[in-house]
């Protein structure tokens, strides 16, 4: 059994990704300066990837 075109992944790597991981994401807010230590990592705020 083959697999469809589609579900491929030609070229996937390098691509930049629109979402971040909840770590990614605690990372980016501490060099922004808008995380402050002993915070739940819940509810964080949106971010857009650098």
């Amino acid at each position: 059994m083959s697999q469809h075109s589609s579900l491929k992944s030609s070229g996937s790597v390098g691509t930049k990704r629109s979402v971040l991981k909840r770590g990614e994401r605690i990372k980016l807010l501490k060099s922004r300066g808008q995380w402050k230590d002993g915070r739940l990592p819940l509810n964080l705020p949106k971010t857009k990837p650098e």
